[in-house]
């Protein structure tokens, strides 16, 4: 095998490529040589905790149930737990329909359906515990131009600054996001879905405090979510808002003043939350299926966003790029063990084969949820709505519903 600059480089330092990194270095015992390669400056080392900064226009991730559990095996999720708002409760209804269903942590004996974090005090957590690792380097900021895969290694042009270098490792984990121009300069191409419609982003101050709740409303406009957040420094009740609306509609959304937003959400949300009072810096992108043509190839690897993003009406995209970058995490750290190159394709087929089934089942979990919701024919309509009602009523129903949502495979216990 040849002898190569790093075992494993991560070409992305966001939060995907972030907890590869923490996964790979907690699970080969820092047995491996890491190097993470980011585009972006990374804020500086601080000693003892990150920095928490809350901001209004922060953004936010839903983790899973599923998810916690990774971070709690990797040890951070105590740290991030201090400012993190539980989803005690989710509740799903059709805006001027009978349909309708709750569902409890409670119903299912489980502290938590799931978590909402913003995405700067995630990040600032998993970066300061991984430059507490000395196995892990960074190159920031810096960016792979081009992988070369040569027979056991491939090799790697980087830009620093104004300089480009080439360094070799076993196997490069593409994780640079759902326009990964690296997954393009290696040829990899990407089917995509497009589902005509544009999310709008931002975060909402309510009358009423959100009691941890967290809510899924299909509206004529398209579905929208209004998720639980910590308060912030003056107090305010804060929830992130996800809003899908017609493609079509892009540009007259952008055009409302915020106050005629807030009256449009509160005309389409109700007033279960009381008076929405106030709506952060509001960014829109277009919506889509996107799924890479190939996750893995001998010594490359590709993750994340650059491997599926999906639409969010489910909540499901970090959460299955976790469970790829854990699986994966624990593969190579046992084929580490053992002396095996760790971009050997047959090794990195398994990877895939294993997650196959979570990936497809999630995909298609998430893709029919928004087509089911975004469809206004009537007799659809009340079909959606007649589903609502019975899934309300049978225990059943609702457990594998909310275990799928909540990121627990089918015969997994949540503890």
């Amino acid at each position: 095998m040849p002898r190569t600059d790093y075992d494993i480089v991560i070409a992305g330092g966001g939060m995907v490529g972030a907890s590869l990194a923490l996964c790979l270095d907690s699970y080969s015992r820092a047995g491996l040589r890491i190097l993470v390669v980011e585009n972006f400056p990374l804020p500086p080392v601080g000693e003892g905790k990150p920095a928490y900064r809350p901001s209004f226009d922060a953004r936010s991730t839903a983790l899973s149930f599923g998810s916690a559990k990774i971070y709690e095996e990797l040890a951070v999720w105590l740290l991030l737990a201090e400012h993190i708002c539980t989803i005690s409760q989710v509740h799903v209804s059709d805006r001027g329909h009978f349909g309708s269903v709750l569902m409890s942590a409670a119903s299912q004996g489980w502290p938590a359906l799931g978590y909402v974090v913003e995405n700067a005090w995630l990040g600032n957590v998993l970066l300061n515990r991984l430059r507490q690792h000395t196995s892990v380097e960074f190159l920031s900021p810096a960016s792979v131009e081009s992988v070369t895969v040569s027979k056991g290694y491939a090799s790697l042009s980087v830009r620093e600054g104004g300089a480009s270098r080439e360094i070799s490792t076993q196997l490069v984990a593409v994780a640079d996001g759902a326009d990964s121009g690296l997954r393009t300069q290696l040829g990899i191409g990407a089917s995509i879905d497009d589902y005509h419609q544009v999310a709008v982003i931002a975060n909402v101050a309510t009358e009423k405090p959100h009691g941890g709740c967290a809510y899924e409303r299909f509206t004529e406009r398209g579905p929208l979510a209004l998720l639980p957040l910590v308060t912030d420094d003056s107090g305010l009740s804060r929830s992130a808002l996800v809003w899908t609306f017609p493609e079509g509609m892009a540009d007259e959304v952008e055009s409302w003043s915020d106050e005629a937003f807030l009256a449009e959400l509160q005309r389409n949300f109700g007033y279960r939350l009381g008076r929405l009072r106030k709506v952060g810096q509001r960014n829109a992108f277009p919506l889509r299926l996107m799924q890479a043509e190939e996750q893995v190839r001998a010594q490359v690897a590709v993750l994340g966003n650059a491997a599926h993003s999906l639409h969010p009406v489910a909540g499901q995209g970090f959460n299955l790029a976790l469970r790829d970058v854990e699986c994966l995490s624990r593969l190579v750290a046992k084929a580490h063990i053992n002396g095996q190159n760790l971009g050997d394709l047959t090794l990195l087929q398994s990877y895939t084969k294993s997650q196959r089934a979570d990936q497809l089942v999630t995909t298609t979990f998430s893709d029919q949820l928004t087509g089911i919701f975004s469809n206004r024919k009537p007799i659809l309509s009340l079909l959606r709505n007649l589903g609502l009602s019975m899934l309300d009523v049978s225990p059943p129903a609702k457990s594998r519903f909310v275990a799928r949502a909540a990121g627990i495979l089918p015969g997994a216990a949540a503890e």
